[in-house]
């Protein structure tokens, strides 16, 4: 009977794409579960329509449907957190940047968004008529809930992750069903760390417990972090985050990732999307000590707040002398997007000996090679993603500073010792500027 049913609605990606009809929203999911089958049909369709408007995120490309319409007329591509390759479409002006806090990606498609047509791969189905939602789990189910029309894309090569809830779409759900040859997964193992790398990360270890829970945000810097805490005397570490990358396989190939002390969720370690290397899929794949769940659950404060020692560790492009930290752009060019971070600073706050960590190099070399600071006096165009009312931790190779209940002048002394040397006296001077330096700081 299921297979009947499942054959009823086997499409090829040309048939499938002929739902799109001109001006309506589609979305493509997030990350690995992207279609390029579909994709590319659609891209085919280009001269039948016009202004069809898609959503995505953390796609890594090629987008065919993008690519093969600069001027946007026919098609208009919209992500919510842009990967190095989406960064790049903002930069050649084929990609917009949605405003966004991870946990409320989903509640936002449920009261204000349309959704026509939603198109997502998935593992093959299950013997009972389920398709896992795999890699895309985080966001995934509340977007075909909303969509009027479901269209799946089989990927034999996408890893079944077990669900703590809302991980599996029915066939009687869906509308279409494509399937054909798919490439590898893309692969992002950790990046090889650098010496700056290995002393920020020297810069957290003695902060974090055994048995302490760790959220690794989005980005090269705490994977890196991660990574190094395998490494360590550490023990009994848990995983409560938005994204499960290589760090947490690598914690785990050294022992150190049990999730044995958790206060919930204990023995096991929950996230809402994936993506690495094949090890990492290899590893997730059916495994029952990894969980994967939407992320208006496991990036909601409350929920992430009744891990004891829960550590949060994300990155950002700069910090202002105020506490402020810019995460997702350069003055006014997108990089990546808010993400998880804003919800990991206020749970990892509210949690029992919980601790947020922002880290970043103190300093950079530009296009031109000329070293500049990440620590500026103020900002002037960049994106705010953390506000400074939400200033905790913040790392670099030179130290670690804890910015809560400090005043303007108290903000100022502490991240200039934590600058590049290089850049102390100016920013020294331009706080006396600002009025928040006091002659008798030590310098």
């Amino acid at each position: 009977m299921l297979q009947d049913q499942y054959r009823q609605k086997l499409r090829t990606p040309e048939q499938a794409v002929q739902a799109v009809k001109s001006g309506d929203w589609v979305d493509y999911t997030s990350n690995v579960c992207f279609p390029p089958l579909l994709d590319a049909a659609l891209a085919k369709r280009r001269d039948e329509l016009t202004d069809v408007k898609i959503r995505g995120n953390l796609l890594f490309g090629p987008i065919q449907v993008v690519e093969c319409d600069p001027s946007r007329e026919h098609f208009l591509y919209n992500s919510w957190h842009c990967s190095a390759y989406e960064r790049k479409l903002c930069d050649r002006n084929l990609c917009n940047y949605i405003p966004m806090i991870f946990r409320n990606v989903v509640p936002y498609y449920r009261h204000f968004l349309t959704v026509n047509v939603a198109m997502m791969c998935v593992p093959p189905m299950d013997k009972h008529g389920y398709f896992n939602l795999s890699c895309a789990t985080g966001i995934a189910r509340g977007i075909l809930e909303k969509a009027d029309i479901v269209i799946l894309e089989v990927n034999e090569h996408l890893p079944h992750i077990l669900g703590g809830f809302d991980e599996f779409i029915h066939l009687s759900e869906v509308d279409y069903v494509v399937e054909g040859p798919h490439d590898p997964l893309p692969q992002f193992p950790v990046a090889k760390a650098t010496e700056e790398d290995r002393k920020i990360a020297e810069q957290i270890v003695p902060f974090v417990k055994d048995g302490a829970t760790l959220q690794l945000g989005i980005g090269a810097m705490p994977n890196v972090v991660g990574s190094l805490l395998a490494q360590s005397d550490l023990k009994d570490l848990g995983m409560h985050t938005e994204l499960c990358g290589d760090a947490y396989y690598e914690l785990h190939k050294a022992g150190k990732l049990t999730n044995a002390r958790k206060t919930i969720h204990r023995n096991k370690g929950m996230t809402g999307i994936v993506f690495g290397s094949q090890d990492l899929y290899d590893w997730v794949d059916h495994n029952p000590f990894v969980t994967v769940a939407p992320l208006e659950y496991v990036n909601a404060p409350e929920t992430i707040a009744q891990l004891d020692d829960m550590i949060s560790i994300n990155s950002c492009i700069a910090v202002d002398l105020y506490g402020q930290t810019c995460a997702e752009s350069a003055g006014l060019r997108h990089i990546s997007g808010t993400g998880g971070q804003l919800d990991y600073l206020t749970g990892a706050a509210m949690s029992r000996g919980g601790k947020a960590f922002i880290c970043m190099t103190s300093s950079f070399l530009d296009k031109g090679g000329v070293r500049c600071s990440r620590i500026v006096p103020h900002f002037g165009g960049d994106i705010i993603t953390g506000p400074r009312s939400q200033a905790y931790y913040i790392v670099t190779e030179y130290g670690v500073v804890n910015l809560v209940g400090r005043s303007t002048w108290e903000r100022a002394e502490l991240l200039i010792s934590i600058a590049h040397p290089d850049f102390r006296d100016e920013l020294i001077a331009a706080a006396q500027e600002q009025k928040i330096w006091r002659r008798s700081n030590k310098r």
